[in-house]
């Protein structure tokens, strides 16, 4: 029988070795705390992970860096240089747009390289998307550097910053703020469709989300030689240098409470471990739905978390394909493929549940920028389309569904991207709204845990220091700031102003696993 961590003094457990949870690790232990990390999936990374398959390391999740301060804030902290760690480089350009009627918009560095294009689409918006970068750039500095960084988890916070809510028209979508500044339908498009990789409806979440295109803007877009897998991965090692541990294959079933506070975990294996501090870096859903769920819940029962907005699925297709490096010249890093109905395919993602016929797609290719990702001469590919979640009535039924959709998506890259991809394909994953709920234990298989709404958001989203239960802290995509790396690794920011210092550091590493 394996020892369990019995005294919780100084001690403190982080459920789920996602980005967010890695970096409240981190944070922990720079704080004086004994740290470990309990994860169910066999590496680092959690969406932020990877898997390797005939050669090819197909990143699951983000694949790219926007706000690289924020990791090297988060280094610093820990008395760590990110920059020794991780090695990022710069894209340029960011991404390529690709609309059904051939035209297309490349996102570049620097802003004469964009009103270039901007330029080249609409010549008459060019003032009108002046104007949306200076919008950009005011949310940037009230949303992401002052909100973004700061608890609000009590209402008297809220109520004070609603005045500047109102003055930048919050309740304003992102989508028609870039419809007052610009009025090519492209352009609209290329300024609003960011929320989507945060989980959000850009027809229905705030505008501030409009200060992601000043993210770009300032900071570039920047991809990790060896994928967010290697950011994952450099964490995990800062954490055990600290004296922490992160232990893989091992499954969190429920969070103990003692004298009316969190006191610890018990894993699913029967085994208890002590602390005086517990993260869920698991969705807020499943934290207190299933991990407390011999615990009372005031304010987020399962009743008010099914009524909830939650974020689209996801559906991906990873694939490999052989003797490819010289195909495609025009294709980079990074494509978006326009499908012909934007608004209505996004009303049916998220109001009405109803798989299209169409679909937009995402396609990352890195290893035209990290060979490392496939055997010499090929291709790793990753190419996602935004689908309902599971929660809407009548789901879609992937297991029926899977393939018939992989073979869209297979077609729409011939006729629009990569013509001759068929013959070329190798190595094949796919990862459906089924995957997101059992891999990632998510509500619905939600791909970004609760929609960004306005009602959603900062005090209306599940706070960094539960409401629920003394002693439990969250970190993680469905808790404040939101999704998105910056705003994972904003959580852990933002927790570790709720965590005091350690009381005293435990005599110890907590010992797991056969040791």
């Amino acid at each position: 029988m394996l020892p369990s961590a019995l005294d919780g003094r100084g001690r403190a457990i982080v459920i789920g070795a996602g980005l967010g949870g890695l970096a409240s690790a981190m944070r922990l232990g720079a704080k004086g705390w004994q740290v470990t990390v309990v994860d169910r999936l066999d590496r680092p990374g959690g969406r932020g992970s990877s898997i390797t398959q005939g050669g090819h390391r197909f990143d699951l999740g983000p694949t790219i860096v926007t706000v690289p301060q924020g990791l090297r804030e988060l280094w610093a902290t820990c008395g760590r240089d990110f920059d020794r760690d991780v090695t990022l480089v710069p894209m340029d350009p960011y991404y390529k747009i690709l609309w059904e009627d051939g035209s297309s918009f490349t996102a570049r560095s620097g802003d004469a390289a964009m009103e270039v294009e901007v330029a080249r689409l609409s010549p008459g918006d060019l003032p009108g998307f002046r104007k949306f970068l200076k919008d950009a750039e005011a949310r940037y500095w009230f949303g992401f550097e002052d909100l973004g960084r700061r608890s609000m988890h009590k209402l008297v916070d809220l109520i004070k910053v609603l005045p500047k809510f109102a003055m930048m028209r919050a309740d304003r979508s992102v989508y028609a703020h870039a419809a007052r500044r610009v009025k090519d339908e492209r352009l609209r498009f290329a300024l609003s469709f960011h929320p989507l990789f945060i989980g959000g409806d850009p027809f229905h979440v705030t505008s501030m989300y409009a200060l992601v295109s000043h993210l770009e803007r300032a900071f570039g877009v920047h991809y990790a030689m060896g994928g967010v897998q290697a950011i994952a991965e450099a964490m995990s090692r800062v954490v055990k240098d600290q004296g922490g541990r992160v232990v893989q294959d091992a499954e969190v079933d429920e969070i103990l409470v003692a004298k009316g506070r969190a006191s610890g975990v018990r894993l699913a294996d029967g085994r208890v471990l002590a602390a005086d501090v517990v993260v869920s870096n698991a969705d807020p859903g499943t934290t207190y739905t299933r991990l407390m769920r011999n615990q009372p819940v005031k304010r987020w029962t399962a009743p008010k978390l099914m009524r909830s907005r939650w974020s689209m699925s996801l559906f991906v297709w990873y694939f490999g394909t052989k003797g490819t490096k010289g195909m495609w010249p025009e294709v980079g890093h990074h494509s978006i493929v326009v499908g012909p109905r934007y608004r209505e395919h996004i009303r049916e993602i998220f109001q009405t549940g109803k798989l299209s016929e169409d679909m937009s797609l995402y396609v990352h290719r890195p290893s035209v920028t990290d060979p490392s990702v496939a055997p010499e001469g090929d291709d790793t590919f990753y190419v996602l389309s935004p689908v309902p979640h599971l929660g809407h009535k009548d789901p879609v039924d992937w297991t029926a569904m899977e393939e018939t959709y992989r073979l869209k998506m297979l077609k729409i890259l011939e006729d629009r991207l990569l013509p001759g991809l068929t013959g070329r394909v190798t190595e094949s994953l796919v990862f459906t709204p089924d995957t997101f709920r059992d891999r990632y234990l998510s509500p619905h298989g939600a791909g970004f845990s609760l929609e960004p709404r306005i009602l959603q958001s900062a005090w209306f989203r599940p706070h960094n220091v539960s409401e629920e239960l003394p002693g439990l802290y969250l970190a993680g995509a469905g808790t404040h700031p939101g999704a998105g790396v910056p705003g994972v690794i904003g959580t852990a920011e933002v927790l570790a102003t709720l965590v005091p210092d350690a009381p005293v550091r435990a005599a110890a590493p907590l010992r797991m696993a056969a040791e």
